[in-house]
């Protein structure tokens, strides 16, 4: 362009937006460098573990059960579930392994127990061996508890031992992230408000089956069943002829087990109830030596002698 009047500015118009292009340039490539030092202090799966359990396996896990399809994880996946990303950091491991393997029923007080009793991982990680303590350190956990409604949406996922503590790695490491303040928290911070809106009919039948369980006597079977969905034991146990993590107790009572050491002994009251409270003294073929936490601690006599009952039923 001739500017023969030299009222001309673009060449100087053009220089200082080639300056200014420069200057973005340098601040892009200094910023870019400072996002691969490690003075971020960002955490990354290979720093977390849970037991022999790595944060890398379990997101492997993650994303073969397809959980994003539902769960939402530092903002990304579907919102058709509970986000994920603070969830080991609000409930903490026992919660997490008390729900994982049987996610269709909301774990109970007893249920978190036998995990912090039984796994030394668990007590290890979570640094406590009590409930009372574990529920200082993942109050999350205990509002859980204290709000549950029985069933969830979630289905049971036929997850391995191997991929429970994978998973619960994987979530302590997304815990462990510094995500700038998601997921946000909640307006409605009241339990019982919460609770309203979210299972308004839940709620009001659930208040309801205690109030008749209440007036009425307690049919022993009902309360076997009760207890036995209350521990979990329905996470291992079939009430048919499937086979799980551990026995099915469809048509067990009364027939003869076989054991590991090729002996069978016939599954009575006396072999159910040290099933039960010494789950190690006998050992079903085909299956190994412990799976099943110890009730011994957690059950009383008549408690244990319900869910025989209930065993007995399904003769």
């Amino acid at each position: 362009m001739s500017c023969p009047d030299g009222s001309c500015k673009e060449p100087g118009k053009r220089q200082r937006a080639l300056i200014a292009f420069g200057l973005m340039m340098i601040i892009f490539i200094v910023l870019s460098g400072f996002s691969f030092l490690n003075s971020r202090g960002q955490v990354v799966p290979g720093d977390i573990s849970f037991g022999s359990h790595m944060a890398d396996e379990g997101k492997h896990v993650f994303q073969a059960y397809n959980c994003m399809g539902c769960h939402t994880m530092v903002g990304n996946g579907a919102y058709l579930a509970p986000d994920l990303t603070k969830e080991y950091k609000a409930a903490g491991p026992a919660w997490l392994a008390a729900f994982l393997p049987s996610a269709g029923t909301w774990p109970t007080e007893a249920a978190i127990k036998v995990q912090l009793l039984n796994n030394d991982d668990i007590a290890e990680d979570a640094g406590v061996d009590n409930i009372e303590d574990y529920y200082k350190k993942y109050p999350g956990a205990k509002e859980r508890v204290q709000r549950r409604v029985g069933t969830t949406l979630m289905p049971n996922l036929p997850l391995s031992s191997e991929e429970v503590g994978q998973l619960i790695a994987y979530l302590k490491y997304t815990s462990a992230m510094n995500t700038e303040g998601w997921p946000p928290e909640t307006k409605i911070p009241d339990l019982n408000k919460r609770l309203s809106l979210a299972h308004p009919v839940a709620s009001a039948a659930a208040a309801g089956a205690n109030q008749a369980q209440a007036a009425e006597p307690v049919d022993p079977i009902e309360l076997g069943h009760q207890l036995a969905t209350d521990n979990g034991c329905f996470a291992c146990h079939a009430t048919d002829n499937k086979k799980m993590t551990g026995p099915s107790w469809g048509k067990l009572y009364g027939s003869q087990v076989k054991l590991t050491t090729g002996s069978t002994v016939a599954a009575d009251d006396a072999y159910l109830t040290e099933s039960i409270l010494q789950p190690n003294a006998k050992i079903v073929d085909g299956y190994q030596t412990g799976l099943m936490p110890a009730y011994d601690k957690l059950l009383s006599k008549d408690e244990v002698k319900a869910i025989v009952e209930y065993i007995h039923s399904l003769e």
